[in-house]
């Protein structure tokens, strides 16, 4: 994915409702700090209110769009807070605060009726658009109908699509069918906008935080290039777009920073150059000429060694937990790892000091031990096969699991991976390396990257004719919780003859039933927890993945920005709250 979406990327209204009470229902302030290694994973750094200055961005490449409909690039839901107000979005704070959803175009989260089927939405009144016209709820309704274009707007997630009940199924979007109505979405007046859905979904407040919900005025849509002219909603709007070179923002005069208390309007303008360099990105971001890495995923190995080995640069950086994780699936249909103890031996015997520096060491990830990563709501630590006790392997464990499965002396797989990213063959290696003293013998399998998961990897007769047992890889979720997260990849209702992204082919009906259950009507905040621990211990008792790492980002933290937080939801700086001094 190119962000988080289900293979690459909810909250019910009570999880919404705990994240008001959690976060005051706006940015939450924590003691703030001016330096320190890490010191904005847990802290506000160089806390301001000082209005000025410009915040000058560099990018390496033009985003898949600008239009806050139309992107699926993590950097983008973070930035396009800047001009585009979704009915909900991400509180403002750090740890996992930043994790709850609290209104933005929205009074309140949606409440939903008809057993979850039916959402509801007030939006604030007196909201404006940059062109100073009221913002009402046909914007909203415009804004989610123009996204069904996927011959126009093609790269936006498809969840309304899937979601939405009426004639959803065969809506073709307001460009190819003018005049049509999207009946699955009532207006009944200005303030008030309502989504009928074909199934109950309690995740639909997550859903409304995805950009895709921030008001377009029809009048002013142009379908693709809409991205260069966009009318704002947000704290910014846009002076200027030159494709594929630089784009501007400056202050939108008719936002109320009392209605949108999530996202601020302190810079007075902001710059985006688009620079194909990624190692001139860092060079100027750490010389001063520019104030930030807008893709958020860290910087250069080349600019990594130098902070790393340099006091002063070391403690103006951060190097969180970006949500991303990096694993080996276990393919449970190719034999003999149809037998769960098979699986279980290489858990036990996989290196996992080696599998992480085959990643790039411990400030590109940290170890996992679980099958989703900490900024997941839910997640609770634990170690089935003593990742932290035996890092370099339990081997002793590994071989009675040989003899559980009927395997003493060790058994021949193959490992898919892509041959041309150097993490996946290092990884790959490594686990070949880590086997070998147990029997196992790992051949390797290297395919292209843009064919890996179409053609190889997510086409599971390949993978059995071929003796594919394993597949490295890597996932995000759309939004932070144990659905968003194994839907796609654990759940034995995804598995698809092509395309497939439950590469471990897992149709576990305890993994199936809980994840039925996270979108039943009613479920408590303590309730999902439970259930979200019992997917993430079922997933790893069933070893259907072999966790690699939780991703980490190494970030450099400009000296010349103000309230500078790492944001855990989207797992980099937020764009949202920066201001310049």
């Amino acid at each position: 994915m190119r962000r988080r979406k289900s293979l690459w990327l909810g909250a019910i209204a009570s999880i919404a409702a705990l994240g008001l009470a959690a976060c005051g229902g706006s940015s939450t302030t924590p003691t703030p700090t001016t330096a320190g290694f890490n010191a904005a994973s847990t802290a506000v750094v160089n806390s301001s209110t000082h209005v000025g200055g410009t915040i000058t961005y560099n990018d390496t490449t033009w985003p898949d769009s600008l239009d806050a409909g139309n992107t699926y690039y993590a950097h983008m839901w973070n930035f396009t807070r800047l001009y585009a107000s979704p009915l909900m979005t991400y509180a403002s704070c750090v740890g996992t605060c930043g994790l709850k959803l609290i209104p933005a175009l929205a009074t309140a989260p949606g409440v939903p009726s008809n057993g979850d089927k039916t959402w509801t939405y007030t939006i604030k009144s007196g909201m404006k658009f940059s062109d100073g016209t009221p913002i009402t709820s046909a914007d909203v309704k415009y804004a989610v109908m123009r996204t069904f274009a996927k011959d126009v707007l093609v790269n936006g997630p498809s969840y309304f699509i899937s979601l939405l009940a009426g004639n959803a199924a065969t809506y073709k979007g307001p460009y190819k069918m003018k005049g049509v109505d999207l009946t699955s979405i009532q207006t009944p007046n200005s303030t008030t906008v309502v989504f009928q859905l074909n199934k109950p979904f309690a995740d639909f407040n997550y859903i409304a935080a995805i950009p895709q919900t921030a008001p377009v005025p029809q009048s002013k849509d142009t379908g693709a290039s809409y991205q260069l002219h966009f009318v704002s909603s947000g704290p910014y709007m846009l002076q200027s777009a030159t494709l594929n070179k630089q784009w501007v923002l400056v202050k939108n005069p008719n936002w109320n920073p009392a209605m949108d208390p999530a996202v601020h309007q302190y810079a007075a303008k902001i710059i985006v150059n688009v620079n194909p360099n990624a190692n001139d990105i860092d060079n100027r971001l750490i010389a001063g000429d520019i104030n930030m890495d807008i893709a958020g995923t860290g910087v250069q190995s080349a600019a990594r060694a130098r902070i790393l080995t340099n006091a002063s640069l070391k403690a103006s950086s951060d190097d969180p937990i970006t949500g991303f994780m990096f694993f080996i699936y276990q393919n449970t249909q190719v034999a003999p790892l149809t037998n769960v103890h098979c699986r279980m031996a290489i858990e036990f015997a996989a290196n996992k000091t080696t599998l992480l520096d085959a990643f790039g060491g411990p400030y590109q990830g940290t170890t996992a031990s679980t099958a989703m990563p900490p900024n997941i709501v839910g997640w609770q630590h634990f170690d089935l096969y003593n990742a932290a006790s035996h890092p370099t392997g339990d081997i002793t464990s590994a071989k009675q699991q040989l003899s559980l499965c009927g395997q003493p002396h060790g058994f021949t797989t193959g490992i898919a991976y892509r041959s041309d990213r150097p993490r996946d063959v290092a990884m790959a290696q490594a686990l070949q390396a880590a086997l070998a003293p147990v029997g196992i013998k790992l051949t390797l399998h290297g395919f292209p990257s843009g064919s890996y998961y179409s053609n190889f990897a997510g086409v599971p007769t390949y993978m059995k004719t071929h003796g594919l047992g394993l597949a490295t890889g890597g996932w995000g979720a759309d939004w932070p919780d144990a659905w968003g997260w194994f839907d796609q990849i654990a759940n034995g209702n995804a598995i698809a003859s092509a395309g497939n992204t439950n590469i471990s082919m897992l149709n576990d009906p305890v993994v199936n039933d809980a994840l039925a259950k996270m979108q039943a009507p009613g479920q408590s905040q303590a309730q999902l927890n439970v259930i979200a621990q019992q997917i993430n211990m079922q997933v790893m008792k069933d070893a259907a993945i072999v966790p690699v790492v939780y991703a980490k980002a190494l970030l450099y933290r400009s000296p010349a920005l103000t309230n500078v937080m790492v944001q855990p939801y989207y797992g980099m700086y937020n764009y949202g709250t920066l201001g310049s001094k």
